[in-house]
């Protein structure tokens, strides 16, 4: 039996979206929009980067920009660019897998928001991370 997309990435699909559930918690207002904006724009940056293109940085509005600066450390992290508390740990991940993983969780974001409302996204997979 084949390993799925799911299977091979589950650590860095947990990762970003352990961070995405943790940034909810602390602001119950947050939207699934606001996720699939942050999601959207990471893509477009790391996407561009692929590219050798220049990023365009903007400043994203409310919530928007803390999540996307929350994600992208954990994306860095996940990329080898950046360290954690415990310098034990360490990951390392190609630009391509990790546009792969994001472009998984903004389907994922859309599917559960048509199902469960502003919120459907958020709802669903809290319920996944402790």
């Amino acid at each position: 039996m084949a390993e799925t997309f799911e299977d091979q990435y589950l650590g860095v699909l947990q990762n970003i979206e352990f961070t995405i559930v943790e940034f909810s918690r602390e602001h119950p207002e947050l939207l699934d929009y606001d996720v699939e904006g942050v999601l959207d724009a990471l893509i477009a940056g790391y996407t561009a980067e692929l590219r050798g293109r220049t990023v365009q940085e903007r400043q994203l509005p409310g919530l928007r920009q803390p999540l996307l600066e929350a994600v992208r450390g954990i994306c860095e992290w996940l990329l080898g660019r950046a360290t954690v508390n415990d310098p034990h740990l360490s990951a390392s991940h190609s630009l391509d897998e990790i546009v792969a993983c994001l472009n998984r969780i903004r389907k994922s974001v859309r599917r559960w928001t048509k199902e469960g409302g502003r919120q459907g996204y958020l709802n669903f997979v809290s319920r996944y991370v402790l």
